[in-house]
């Protein structure tokens, strides 16, 4: 965004923002806050902004067992239950596991233990060659929208911990699945990278769709992702409520 771009968004004068730019003049908590509000700055770096301006930091930052935060948790649980029988799951800023519905675990089959233990990186878990990546019958093309979603994460935030997730799961070697790939593949080339993964009940092909806390004044619920996956054909979606059926008798 250019300066005039910023100046006109916030609703000050070019001269005011070039003297804020240049520290001729200092900005005020409120005015600090609406700048960044309008450069989409993330709530983390926000209180470090303030404090390196002289203020105290104004985002609270908790754990999502805290019982100020229990309606989210509730409305996070409630949400992913909701999509089963199709897999869901709560990811942080960092993509650690926080929580999943209970179609996640029948996908991951025979990974390794290590890969399982809490944490539990969700991108490691995928790309990794003991964990989801040998099944993935599109792995070329799901790895490299991963790993080009967490640099465009990483081009925000410059976090230090994703700069080395990504070099770790750059290394991990690419070798396509033997497997079919299904009609699914053409039909969404020109939309979306969809996901194919082989299960014990087949082969099944999702799309993949993520949702945010709208208006957050918490850091946790500010970087939460929830992760929802949907049936990219009709088979994936009779084969998941078939299952679903069988298990509850």
């Amino acid at each position: 965004m250019s300066q005039l771009d910023l100046a006109l968004e916030a609703d000050i004068s070019t001269r005011h923002l070039s003297f804020l730019e240049t520290g001729r003049s200092l900005p005020s908590r409120d005015m600090l806050l609406h700048l960044a509000e309008q450069l989409h700055i993330p709530l983390r770096e926000r209180n470090v902004l303030l404090i390196a301006a002289g203020y105290a930091p104004i985002f609270p930052e908790r754990s999502l067992d805290d019982p100020a935060l229990r309606a989210a948790r509730q409305a996070i649980d409630q949400v992913l239950a909701g999509h089963e029988p199709y897999p869901a799951l709560a990811i942080d800023r960092h993509w650690t596991l926080i929580t999943s519905n209970k179609a996640v675990l029948p996908l991951l089959g025979d990974v390794t233990a290590a890969l399982v233990q809490p944490p539990v990186n969700v991108l490691r878990l995928s790309l990794h060659p003991e964990g989801l990546a040998p099944r993935i019958a599109n792995l070329p093309e799901w790895r490299a929208h991963l790993l080009a979603r967490l640099r465009r994460q990483i081009d925000l935030t410059a976090d230090p911990v994703l700069v080395d997730l990504v070099d770790e799961l750059s290394s991990f070697p690419v070798t396509r699945a033997s497997f079919s790939t299904p009609a699914t593949d053409q039909v969404y080339a020109d939309v979306a990278v969809p996901f194919q993964l082989m299960t014990g009940v087949g082969q099944l092909a999702f799309l993949s769709t993520t949702m945010i806390f709208g208006t957050p004044v918490d850091i946790t619920l500010s970087e939460l992702a929830l992760e929802f996956f949907f049936p990219a054909n009709a088979a994936t979606a009779q084969t998941l409520h078939r299952s679903a059926e069988t298990n509850k008798t």
